[in-house]
C-alpha cells in the first residue's frame, strides 16, 4: 500500500506557485455534494514573487469565526505591488475555507478544527486534505509563517503576538525577534495545552520561524485590533527583509505563560459572571470568575479562584458556559 505521505495531493493550485509577478487564485479541492456533484472547494491564495528572496507564509482563518487576520490579509493581497517586495510572499486569508464562509471555528463539512489536523492526510476528509496540503507543499517553501488568530464566538483576549519556546534556541531567538518586530500591545511566550495536530507544531517541527497572535475574539473584531493586525503583518515583512523602510514600533508588554496554572475551566454549566476585566491584575486564591446554575434560585454560585498572581489576558466571552469550558487565563509581566 502507497504511503500515505507519498500520495498526490488532490489539490490543485489556479496558479504558478513559482512564477514570479502577482497572482490571485484558488487552491482548488474537488469535493462532491448533493447541490454540486463535480464541485469543489476554492480556497482563496495570492502569491507576490519578486526575485529569490526570502519566503513568508501568512494565513488566517485557520478558525473560521475570527476575523482580525482574514482583514489584514485581504487588505494586504489587495494593495501590495510587486516593486515593494523583496522575495516571495503567499497569503491565504481564510485557510479553513468551509468555516471561514459559514463563520464557525470548525468545518461544516466535516466538523474538522484546522489547528488540530495537521499533518493531514490526502486521503482523509475535507480538512485534512487542506491541511496535508499546506504542509507538504506550502510549509516547505516558507522561512517565516505568520498565522492570525483571535478568540473567535468563545473566547475574548488581550490583544498579543506570540511564539512558542523550541528546542532549537536560535529557531526560537528568531521567532521571539519577529514577534517583538510586530508592535502588538502585548508579547507572549505561549503555552499550549493542545497542541497535538497544530498547524504550530508542524511548522515548528520543520524549523520555520512561527509567529501567531491572539488579537480580540467574541466573533467579531474591532477597529483597534484590525488595526494592529495591519500593522504587524508589514512590520514582520519589514523585518525578514521582504518590505522595503523600518519596522514601525510601538511598546509592547512582554508576558509569560509558565505552566497550567495560567488556565481556569467551568465544572459546572450555567451563567458566567466575569470579575476580572482584561488587562487588570489578579493575585493567587482571587475570586476571578463566577458560574451561576440556571436551574433554580437559592443556590450559591461555583467560584473559580486564579492559582497564580499576574494579569487576566483571557476570558470566556458569551454570557453561558459549559462545564469544561475554559473560563479564564492568566500570564505574568516580564520584568524589563
Amino acid at each position: 500500500m502507497l504511503d500515505q505521505h507519498l500520495r498526490p495531493s488532490p489539490i490543485s493550485p489556479t496558479i504558478d506557485l513559482d512564477a514570479q509577478g502577482v497572482q490571485h487564485g484558488f487552491l482548488r479541492l474537488p469535493y462532491s455534494r448533493d447541490d454540486s456533484a463535480w464541485g469543489s472547494v476554492m480556497v482563496p491564495i495570492c502569491v507576490i514573487r519578486n526575485g529569490n528572496g526570502p519566503t513568508a507564509l501568512l494565513t488566517g482563518a485557520n478558525h473560521g469565526d475570527e476575523y482580525e487576520g482574514p482583514l489584514a490579509l485581504y487588505d494586504l493581497a489587495r494593495r501590495l505591488k510587486l516593486e515593494d517586495v523583496a522575495g516571495t510572499i503567499i497569503i491565504i486569508p481564510g485557510m479553513n475555507y468551509p468555516a471561514f464562509r459559514a463563520g464557525t471555528r470548525t468545518s461544516p463539512i466535516d466538523k474538522g478544527n484546522m489547528n488540530r489536523s495537521f499533518p493531514g492526510r490526502p486521503d482523509g476528509t475535507v480538512t485534512e486534505k487542506i491541511a496535508d496540503y499546506i504542509t507538504r507543499h506550502l510549509l516547505p517553501r516558507a522561512d517565516l509563517v505568520l498565522d492570525f488568530h483571535s478568540g473567535g464566538r468563545t473566547l475574548d483576549f488581550l490583544p498579543f503576538c506570540a511564539a512558542h519556546i523550541v528546542p532549537d534556541k536560535e529557531q526560537e531567538r528568531r521567532a521571539f525577534a519577529a514577534v517583538e518586530a510586530f508592535s502588538a500591545p502585548y508579547s507572549m511566550r505561549m503555552l499550549e495545552i493542545d497542541a497535538v495536530g497544530m498547524y504550530d507544531t508542524a511548522a515548528e517541527e520543520m524549523g520555520k520561524v512561527f509567529v501567531t497572535t491572539e488579537l480580540g475574539g467574541g466573533g467579531t473584531s474591532r477597529a483597534e485590533t484590525v488595526q494592529i493586525a495591519r500593522k504587524g503583518v508589514l512590520n514582520v515583512l519589514r523585518h525578514a527583509g521582504l518590505l522595503d523602510g523600518a519596522v514601525e514600533e510601538t511598546p509592547t508588554t512582554w508576558l509569560d505563560m509558565p505552566d497550567g496554572d495560567c488556565f481556569a475551566f467551568a465544572q459546572e454549566d450555567g451563567m458566567i459572571e466575569t470579575m476580572v476585566d482584561l488587562g487588570e491584575a489578579v493575585t493567587k486564591g482571587m475570586v476571578i470568575a463566577r458560574v451561576w446554575g440556571t436551574g433554580r434560585t437559592g443556590v450559591a454560585p461555583q467560584e473559580i479562584h486564579a492559582k497564580m498572581d499576574g494579569l487576566l489576558v483571557a476570558r470566556h466571552f458569551p454570557g453561558l458556559v459549559k462545564a469544561g469550558d475554559c473560563a479564564s487565563v492568566i500570564a505574568i509581566r516580564e520584568m524589563s
